[in-house]
């Protein structure tokens, strides 16, 4: 079984930084908003500076520097080439991205996000220009091959509810070991095209929560996450993995609930929006801050999600979005001074790759080498051979018949300092191995004298006329005191599990209660602690409508269920329920329930025992 090895960001060879990139962009004036008609206070003054009137001094005016700054006949696809464009390719190499639109309520923010049928926005171009990367990367080289996913959210009254699913409830926002930010439960839709994208996103779109108020006919209630992720996958050995995802981020607007006029429902969410966005405020001037102090990032779902664009690891784009009006002025002026805050953040963006390592088949390589006399030479030339007679290069280890345990601990130790030990000491390490060998071998022979005798102690019981005598007497006749002939047998686990149990109807024919049954040891012996015939066809004993309905919660709690949830299955500890998480998070849901043996130390013998464990226990619930 191969084991995912995830390379940390010293592994990456990534210790860059990448300062968050802030652009401006302004409304176009609007006459109907400036009841007073004195025109705009803000005034662009090239393609990074502007100006604003300085609310103190009419006569001076303030000036701000920024990355870009977008005036009012700035197009869409200008906004997208020199500010948004530039960020995407770093999603097809294992990095992650961030695009947030940031300002007070009906300057725009939404315009710029999402944008008309005749003049598209930042979400439609930036997923357009994914999908165009990833073809024309897979043109390039045929050894990667990508996928793309979708999934959609909002944070509305400090609840994360999924906008691609029907009666979403709120979500749950957790960090893993390695600081990624993850939603237990959150769809997760694979994409095959734009089309496909399109046919997805804008249903879900009509399901964000907006509202009507005196500055803007239709307000984002919540604010808007749509994240899209790239898989990139190595078709051949080692089988890379690189993961990047893009967050395109479209905020609620801060507000005066003086101007707006908002009452009641529309009060409640003006406030828990204002709080996040205060939240956000703090976040920016702790990171500014340095000093290693405390980051609220905690402190609302907002900064939580976004703490791997503010301080984190990906490169970041945050697009602040102002009105002209007079009456906007101070939101103007707070929007201004958070950007010019926001411009001196720093991320560390690093790549996220894995690598499927194969594990080291136990017993091969040594057992050639002992044939070889311990010589340490190749047997490259005997496999072959051996490949062209149709016979297997070495025999396989039975699963019944695994060697000590503490044996196969020192060969993988050993095994794992031949690769890189000098040459000179391979000589000692081969015969170490060698006498390894012997042990697994005397191992084996021993365990096929256990398995003989077994099989005689077998027929021995069978042969024995009481055990299949089917007219006992009643109950209440006497019962006989003769003792079972006792057989004495050796059997220990390696050897039992070997052994046929004995069929179902000789423990159940008789209709005396069991624990009147007087059964010999052995019988006792392989109902319970072999797994006879009763643990293997368990299942047949079941009603195949309730099995089936069984199987498909288990699966489902495997598939959305949080980590409480996933602990509260039968054999699945803190450490199953963080691996099955993460394995989602990685390959997505389980289409079977097979695939639960993909993940690290779920075996064979366990995942039998997880699925009758499960099974029987919501049978009895």
């Amino acid at each position: 079984m191969a084991q995912r090895v995830a390379l940390s960001e010293a592994a990456a060879g990534s210790k860059r930084t990448s300062r968050v990139r802030v652009a401006v962009r302004l409304r176009p004036y609007m006459d109907k908003q400036d009841e007073k008609g004195e025109g705009p206070c803000v005034r662009g003054l090239g393609p990074q500076n502007l100006e604003i009137i300085n609310w103190r001094n009419a006569t001076e005016t303030l000036h701000y520097q920024f990355d870009a700054f977008h005036g009012e006949q700035t197009s869409q696809q200008e906004v997208f080439v020199s500010s948004v464009k530039p960020i995407l390719p770093h999603i097809l190499n294992g990095q992650n991205a961030s695009v947030f639109a940031y300002g007070p309520t009906g300057a725009g923010k939404t315009h710029t996000m999402l944008g008309s049928q005749e003049q598209p926005g930042i979400i439609p171009r930036a997923v357009k220009e994914v999908f165009n990367l990833v073809a024309a990367q897979e043109e390039e080289q045929d050894s990667w091959q990508y996928s793309v996913g979708m999934s959609y959210l909002e944070i509305y009254n400090e609840k994360v509810l999924d906008l691609l699913s029907s009666g979403s409830q709120d979500l749950p926002i957790r960090e893993d070991k390695d600081r990624n930010i993850l939603i237990p439960g959150l769809t997760d839709t694979p994409l095959s095209s734009f089309s496909d994208f399109d046919r997805h996103f804008i249903p879900a779109s009509l399901k964000r929560t907006t509202a009507s108020t005196k500055l803007n006919q239709r307000s984002s209630r919540s604010h808007a996450v749509l994240l899209v992720k790239v898989l990139k996958s190595q078709r051949r050995p080692p089988h890379r993995q690189q993961t990047g995802k893009l967050y395109l981020v479209d905020l609620a607007g801060s507000e005066d609930n003086r101007r707006t006029g908002n009452q009641g429902i529309r009060l409640k969410e003006s406030g828990a929006i204002n709080l996040s966005l205060f939240t956000l405020s703090k976040v920016v001037d702790a990171l500014n801050a340095g000093a290693g102090g405390r980051v609220p990032y905690r402190d609302s779902k907002l900064t939580r999600l976004l703490q791997d664009s503010l301080g984190g690891s990906a490169h970041s784009v945050m697009i602040t979005n102002i009105a002209p009006e007079y009456s906007y002025y101070f939101d103007t002026f707070t929007a201004l001074n958070f950007a010019a805050k926001s411009k001196q953040i720093v991320n560390r963006p690093f790549v996220r790759e894995t690598v499927l390592a194969p594990a080291i088949v136990p017993g091969k390589r040594g057992r050639d080498e002992q044939e070889a006399g311990g010589s340490g030479e190749p047997q490259t030339k005997r496999c072959k051979e051996k490949k062209k007679a149709g016979q297997p290069a070495s025999p396989s280890i039975q699963p019944h018949s695994s060697p000590d345990s503490s044996v196969l601990e020192r060969l993988l130790a050993l095994e794992k300092m031949m690769m890189g030990s000098p040459e000179k000491e391979r000589l000692n390490l081969l015969k170490t191995v060698a006498q390894s060998r012997k042990e697994i071998q005397m191992l084996k022979e021993k365990q096929k004298e256990l398995e003989n005798n077994a099989s005689m102690f077998k027929k021995t019981e069978v042969s024995e006329k009481g055990l299949f005598k089917t007219d006992l007497p009643p109950l209440h006749r006497k019962q006989s005191t003769a003792k079972p002939r006792r057989q004495q047998a050796v059997v220990t686990p390696l050897q039992v599990s070997q052994v046929q149990p004995l069929p179902c109807a000789v423990l159940c024919k008789s209709s005396q209660p069991l624990e009147k049954k007087k059964r010999p040891p052995a019988e006792i012996c392989e109902g319970k602690e072999n797994g006879g015939q009763d643990d293997v066809n368990w299942e047949m004993r079941l009603d195949s409508e309730l099995l089936e309905r069984s199987r498909k919660k288990i699966l489902q709690t495997l598939n959305s269920g949080s980590l409480k949830e996933l602990k509260s299955l039968q054999l699945i500890g803190d450490k199953k329920a963080k691996l099955i998480m993460g394995w989602r998070e990685i390959n997505g849901v389980f289409t079977q329930m097979d695939d639960l043996r993909k993940i690290e130390g779920i075996t064979a013998k366990r995942f039998s025992s997880f699925i009758k464990a499960n099974i029987l226990s919501s049978l009895g619930k």
